[in-house]
């Protein structure tokens, strides 16, 4: 078996422990599989999937109670790029404005998707979730309005740094580590 079919076996047999009979909400499926491809080391999420010590600890005592299959510490060994705090900030402060802040887990969310965005892939696969459907879903349920306005269905991470860029005035923006990107001449390419 190859080296990426027992990532991902390892990722379903671990998803598997995870999710409970009834889910909470539609963010308790999307957490399951972010936590279960952080536990099998995919994706870029950092000690505690980028959440503070204790966001953590609410997060699976409240989501994945009595599970003795979460490490504290990233099995990947990502670490987050403090350099980067700033712009880690400013992702906040864009998701909190576009938050449904009737949703109890929005700041699990909020965090997560932060950490993930200072990776260098796909925001998809750097949150470990398992598809680019997955993470639409659930920037439509936490963010309506901001998903809302990514109408010409452009790539999610970079979505988020032009609304940062645009906010600031600049309408010329490319994200960070999208240089390093595969798909960088289908983002970056003529749009027509």
């Amino acid at each position: 078996m190859s080296a990426a079919l027992q990532l991902q076996d390892s990722r379903e047999r671990i998803y598997a422990r995870l999710k409970p009979e009834a889910m909470i909400s539609p963010n308790h499926e999307w957490l399951a599989c972010m936590m279960a491809s952080w536990c099998a080391g995919q994706g870029v999420l950092p000690d505690y999937m980028g959440l503070e010590r204790e966001q953590f600890n609410d997060l699976t005592n409240r989501l994945f109670p009595g599970s003795s299959i979460i490490p504290a510490h990233a099995p990947s060994g990502s670490k987050l790029d403090f350099s980067r705090m700033l712009e880690k900030d400013d992702l906040v402060n864009l998701l909190k404005h576009f938050s449904n802040p009737d949703i109890i887990e929005i700041n699990w969310v909020i965090g997560v998707i932060v950490a993930g965005s200072l990776g260098s892939d796909h925001l998809w696969q750097d949150l470990g979730l398992w598809s680019r459907s997955q993470l639409s879903a659930m920037l439509q349920y936490n963010f309506p309005e901001l998903a809302e306005k990514n109408d010409k269905d452009m790539k999610w991470k970079k979505f988020l740094y032009k609304q940062l860029c645009e906010a600031e005035g600049l309408y010329l923006c490319r994200v960070p580590s999208c240089e390093v990107c595969i798909d960088y001449p289908k983002c970056y390419g003529s749009e027509e």
